[in-house]
Formats: C-alpha cells, sequence, structure tokens
C-alpha cells in the first residue's frame, strides 16, 4: 500500500508538470477594468458623490449565481472603483424596489444572509488565493483570506478597513476603503490584481457577481482583472498591538499582565510576527455538543496568533493542530508569498494540551503554485519535549484537469515513540461543479499513525485501509411550493491493517427549501462498527426550520436511533431573535437520553448568547452555557469597546466557571479588565 501511494504521488506530479500536458484549460476573461490613480480620494461616508467618482473605473451588469444561474440580475448593481498610494476606494450602487432586509450586527457573521455586497481581491494575481471583504445594509462588517481558489477559506483573519452604507429610496449605496497596508502584495508599477464583485438578496435569495462564470463564491481564478495599478511599498511596515491586563478572582489575589503582538512587512508579499505572553482569557469558551462516536472532538482555533495563514494547513490528514499547544508564553511566525512559493514558519513554546509541562513546537509549510490552478504541498510538523521529537512530514497535491474535475492527495511519514505502524496517505478524485460534487477517496493509515501525529496533529483514529464516496446534487425549481432541493449520500468502509473489517457507514439524505421559506430535512444512516465487539447503529433524523438562510430563525430536529447497545433519543432546538435592531438574542438545546445508561451520559445542554450593539464597535455580549451530564455552568459577559477598530480595544470581562470545554464548573468568579492599543 505505501508502494502505490508513491506511485498515485508520482503519477499527480509527473501530469502536473510534465511538457505539453494541459492541466486546465486556459479560460480568456473578458471582464477587466483599468485602474484609475486619484489625487483626491473620496470621503468614506455611504454617499457616492458624482463629482469624488467622476473619473473612477466603472461595471454593471451582475450575472446570477442562484438561483437562476447564468441569467441577468434583476437587480441592477453599479461598481465604481479607485485607488492611490494608501488604499483601495470601492462604491456599490445597489437599486432595489423593495425595502432592503438586514439583521446581522456581529463582525464575521454570515452576512449572505443579508442584502450584503462583496469585493474580492487576487493581489498576486495568481488565480488561487485572495482576500475578501463584504459588508451589509447596517454597515457590519466580514473579511477574510481565500486559498485553494476558494476551496479554502478563513473568516477569522479580521483586517482595519472602512465602509459605510447608507439606506436610500432606490435601495442603498456602500463605500468601501482598504488600506493596502493591509493585505499582501506584489508592488511594482502597471501591475495586475484579480478582482470580483458580488451582491446577496435576501428576499429573493439571490447572489449575483460582475466576473462571470463563477463556478464558486471565492473562485479567483474566474475573477476579472483590475489592470494599471502603480503601487509603491507599504508606507507602514510595522504593526505592533501591546495589551495590559488585570485579573481579579474569588478567594485568589489581584493579579496583572502584560504582552504583544507585532507583525512587521519585510516584503509587500512576507510578514513576520512575534507574540510575547499573548493573553486569550476573554476569548469566548468551546460550546458544548453531543458526541455519539468513540472518538475526540475537532474544536476550532479562536486565539489570533494561531489564526493568520491557517488556510495553508488545511490538508485532510491533519498534520499540525493548534489547539494540541496550550497557553504559549511566546511565539514567531513567518509568511509570504515569492515567485509562485507560498510559505509559512511557526514556532512557539507552550504547555502540553491538559498539562503545565512546557514544549516546543515547530510547523514549516512550503507549498509550489504549478500550471493553472494547481499546487504541490511539503510541511514539517514537530514537536520537541525533554529531548524527543515527535511529529510528522507530509507532501501533498491539489491538482485541477479541467473546470470540474480535479485530484488531491497527501503521503505522511510520522516519527516519534513508534517506527511501524507510521505511513498514512490518500488519493481522492473528484468532480464539483456550482450545484454537484462526486468523489471516490482511497485511504491508509498505519496503527501506530495517530500516536506520534497526535502530539502536534489531529487524527481521530488510525489502523486503517478505507474507501468511501460521496455524492452531493442541488436542483432549484423554478415553479411551485419547493425553491430547492438538496440531496446527499455518503459512503464508507474501513478494514484495519491485518484485513479485519472494522466499519462500514452509509448515510442518506433529503433536504427541501420552501418558496414561504420553512425547509425541511431527512436523514438516516446505518453503521457497522468494531471495537470490544460488534455494534449496529443507527439514526434517523428528521428536522424542521423556519426562516434557517437568515438570522432571525428557528429550527427543531428529533433524532432516535440505536449507539453501541442503547437506545437514544436526541431533541434539539434552537431560535435567533432580534430583539430589536441592537439587541439580538440566540438559544440552543439538546436533550439526549440513552437507554441503558449506565455511565449516567444522558444530559440536556442549554446555550444562551446575548449581543447589545450600542454602535457597531461599542457591544456587550453574553454567553450561558450548562450541560447536566458534567454538572458544568458556565457563564461569560464581555464589554467591548473598538476605538482603534478592530484591534485597539477597552474589554471588560466576568466569568463564572471553568471555560474549558467538557469540564466539571470548578472555578469561581473572575473579572477581567484588559486594555489593547496599536502601535
Amino acid at each position: 500500500m505505501t508502494k502505490f501511494a508513491c506511485v498515485i504521488g508520482l503519477v499527480a506530479v509527473l501530469v502536473a508538470l510534465a511538457p505539453g500536458v494541459r492541466v486546465q484549460a486556459q479560460a480568456i476573461d473578458p471582464f477587466t477594468m483599468r485602474a484609475v490613480k486619484t489625487a483626491s480620494p473620496p470621503t468614506v461616508d455611504g454617499v457616492v458623490d458624482a463629482n469624488e467618482w467622476r473619473d473612477a473605473a466603472r461595471v454593471t451588469d451582475f450575472i446570477q449565481f442562484e438561483p437562476n444561474r447564468g441569467e441577468p440580475s434583476k437587480f441592477k448593481t453599479e461598481v465604481t472603483v479607485l485607488y492611490d498610494d494608501a488604499h483601495l476606494y470601492v462604491a456599490f450602487v445597489a437599486h432595489d424596489p423593495e425595502p432592503v432586509m438586514g439583521q446581522m450586527t456581529q463582525r464575521d457573521a454570515e452576512l449572505w444572509n443579508d442584502d450584503s455586497v462583496q469585493v474580492y481581491l487576487d493581489t498576486f494575481h495568481d488565480g488561487r488565493s485572495g482576500y475578501f471583504f463584504m459588508t451589509n445594509v447596517l454597515g457590519t462588517q466580514l473579511d477574510g483570506r481565500l486559498a485553494e481558489d476558494g476551496m479554502t477559506s478563513d473568516n477569522t483573519w479580521d483586517a482595519p478597513w472602512v465602509s459605510v452604507t447608507q439606506q436610500t429610496d432606490f435601495g442603498y449605496t456602500v463605500e468601501v476603503s482598504i488600506s493596502l497596508d493591509t493585505l499582501q502584495y506584489a508592488a511594482g508599477d502597471d501591475t495586475t490584481w484579480g478582482i470580483n464583485f458580488g451582491r446577496s438578496r435576501r428576499r429573493t435569495l439571490e447572489r449575483s457577481y460582475w466576473s462571470w462564470p463563477v463556478d464558486h463564491w471565492g473562485r479567483m481564478s474566474q475573477a476579472g482583472d483590475l489592470i494599471g495599478l502603480n503601487l509603491p511599498s507599504p508606507a507602514r511596515r510595522h504593526q505592533v498591538i501591546p495589551y495590559a491586563l488585570s485579573q481579579a478572582q474569588e478567594g485568589g489575589s489581584l493579579d496583572a499582565s502584560i504582552g504583544l503582538d507585532a507583525r512587521y512587512a519585510l516584503t509587500p508579499q512576507t510578514s513576520a510576527y512575534v507574540t510575547v505572553n499573548p493573553d486569550f482569557a476573554t476569548i469566548e469558551a468551546d460550546q458544548e455538543e453531543i458526541n455519539l462516536t468513540r472518538f475526540e472532538l475537532n474544536l476550532s482555533e479562536k486565539r489570533q496568533f494561531f489564526i493568520e495563514g491557517q488556510e495553508l494547513f488545511g490538508q485532510r490528514i491533519r498534520t499540525f493542530y493548534s489547539r494540541r499547544i496550550g497557553d504559549i508564553s511566546g511565539g514567531a511566525k513567518v509568511l509570504g508569498t515569492q515567485g509562485g512559493w507560498n510559505f509559512a514558519g511557526l514556532s512557539a513554546q507552550g504547555e502540553l494540551q491538559g498539562s503545565t509541562t512546557r514544549a516546543n513546537y515547530t510547523v514549516a509549510r512550503v507549498r509550489r503554485d504549478v500550471a493553472t490552478r494547481s499546487n504541490l504541498g511539503f510541511m514539517l510538523a514537530n514537536r520537541s519535549h525533554d529531548g524527543r521529537q515527535q511529529g510528522s512530514v507530509e507532501i501533498d497535491a491539489n491538482l485541477f484537469f479541467t473546470e470540474h474535475f480535479g485530484f488531491t492527495g497527501q503521503f505522511v511519514k510520522s516519527y516519534g515513540e513508534h517506527e511501524k505502524g507510521t505511513v498514512a496517505f490518500f488519493a481522492r478524485p473528484s468532480y464539483d461543479s456550482p450545484t454537484a460534487h462526486a468523489h471516490v477517496r482511497i485511504t491508509h493509515l498505519g496503527d501506530r499513525v495517530a500516536d506520534n501525529i497526535n502530539a502536534v496533529g489531529f487524527i481521530r483514529d488510525d489502523d486503517r485501509r478505507e474507501i468511501d464516496g460521496a455524492v452531493r446534487k442541488t436542483l432549484w425549481v423554478r415553479g411551485g411550493a419547493i425553491e430547492r432541493l438538496q440531496y446527499g449520500s455518503n459512503y464508507n468502509i474501513y478494514w484495519g491493517q491485518a484485513g479485519l473489517l472494522r466499519s462500514w457507514k452509509v448515510d442518506e439524505s433529503l433536504e427541501f427549501d420552501w418558496r414561504n421559506r420553512w425547509s425541511t430535512s431527512v436523514s438516516h444512516t446505518e453503521e457497522f462498527k468494531r471495537f470490544e465487539k460488534d455494534f449496529r447503529n443507527r439514526q434517523t433524523k428528521v428536522e424542521l426550520g423556519y426562516n434557517t438562510r437568515s438570522y432571525e430563525s428557528v429550527r427543531g430536529g428529533y433524532s432516535f436511533g440505536r449507539n453501541f447497545d442503547a437506545d437514544f433519543k436526541l431533541l434539539s432546538a434552537a431560535a435567533n431573535y432580534t430583539v430589536t435592531k441592537e439587541f439580538s438574542v440566540e438559544y440552543e438545546l439538546q436533550r439526549l437520553e440513552l437507554d441503558p445508561d449506565p455511565e449516567n451520559e444522558s444530559t440536556w445542554i442549554h446555550v444562551l448568547r446575548a449581543n447589545q450593539f450600542f454602535t457597531p464597535d461599542l457591544f456587550l455580549r453574553v454567553f450561558f452555557q450548562t450541560n447536566s451530564a458534567i454538572d458544568r455552568r458556565n457563564m461569560q459577559a464581555v464589554f467591548v469597546y473598538r476605538y482603534l477598530p478592530p484591534f485597539g480595544t477597552v474589554q471588560v470581562a466576568y466569568q463564572r466557571g471553568t471555560a474549558k470545554f467538557g469540564e466539571r464548573s470548578n472555578q469561581g468568579n473572575t473579572l477581567f479588565v484588559k486594555i489593547t492599543t496599536v502601535l
């Protein structure tokens, strides 16, 4: 099997690099804008003044991505663009004969569910990576980074940029100013960027774009061109964000600490980052959830130091998982792009997961662009502890042969306590279109892979020789009660390395979106698992929701079946409600009943969030959750004033109960005061 993986990897590399082999048909893009440099930048106030934007590059005629793909948008959108040595300026005039709809007030919320506009920038014009900036009719912002031609996106990335929206009698207008200091780009004269613009209209579920065709919202290879840019190197190359924190805990003494995060642009394409004594005290706790498997749950990263550049570490065999690193005392990293190469390096001194013992963690990632949209990568992830090295090295390939047919593969060699059974790989040909997906995947995980990799990576289970496949299809219906129908089917089977069948699983699902805003879904799972004995698990799930593609919504579900010799019933419910324009409440419930239940794992989980926005940069957030199975009651309240958004803040936080996932509440009342500034 190891030789087979090497052969697959070699063939993939040769196909991508061989002379005369056309990995992707070259498309001629007719969507081009000539950049206009201004000596008098517009005032960003949401009012699109004709005199301020008179000489700007201008586009219109958006095309629907959904629901009626390829047809002209029914609602006129005009976009104008200017730039100077420090900023890119974009203005939208969005026509709408009906009242606009917007509910999201929290930064980085799912603004596609509101009336909103988007800017997509490919600053290296490589057709693979980029940035996106989005704002809704309330002025709420969402930003992020794109990689792998939109297959990977990261909306945890934040940048300081300005957007102002004005609602008008014909729709709404938006003005945006994006500082070039926040972007990595190639400086020089007569430079070209990839660019696209999008618009979402909640009332008719329409999403439309300027550059066409678009197979995916983040597909930078299908963006238009912004030509003739004359860009200097960033005027400001550094950003230093120091903080001071005081903490008072019930029954303890008053503590204080200081720290900082710093970024320095070595070149416009490469930046170095340093963190000293970073603080994570005011980060929201991980939300409790039901786990019906016997495997570890994957938790998302919320710490700023690890967020920047994490789109480069999204391989399927997860050789780097930053949540393995506990609190860190310091760290450094570098991120950059140069001549078709993307690279990242990270080193941090941190605690072992679940321990106060410290170790050094080192990660290095290099990725080379090949052909039009494909790339090859290499990564090293290592933990050094008490003189012992543990981790892995890997190579990966992401190849596109046409717009819709591709191949991904990965080969991993782990090292550490074990020397045998330490290899992992997978090969996955696939088909992807805007309304369909299909793939077949072959995976090999040696029986000691997890023991080595999980020092710094994330492998739920190893000792597998696995085959899986999936088919998904979306149908948009032009008339009748049903608006959208989605079908999904997944199949999975794997054996141990000795040839013994360990598991098979079949998932079938059907989802309906109705024109009256209701949605229903039904799914069924049949599963075989072999652990200490053979188990037959099954689950049937029915869900009902109203207005679920908007913030203000309600949904509920009921599941029943059998799980590891226990009958179970699982009830779930959730509701989001906007009490006023500034105050919103979110509630989630999960109720699990097991019969028999010798370990007392039946539980009630309640989660409540409340957000009060006085302004977009002055707000109060409250988070409360309980888990009856572990007697957990956790509460956090954070008052935030962003005087230099998004990083310059004053925060006052109150916490009761532990913030660590899956732990009983054993911590008393704690008060934090944190001040952060930008130098």
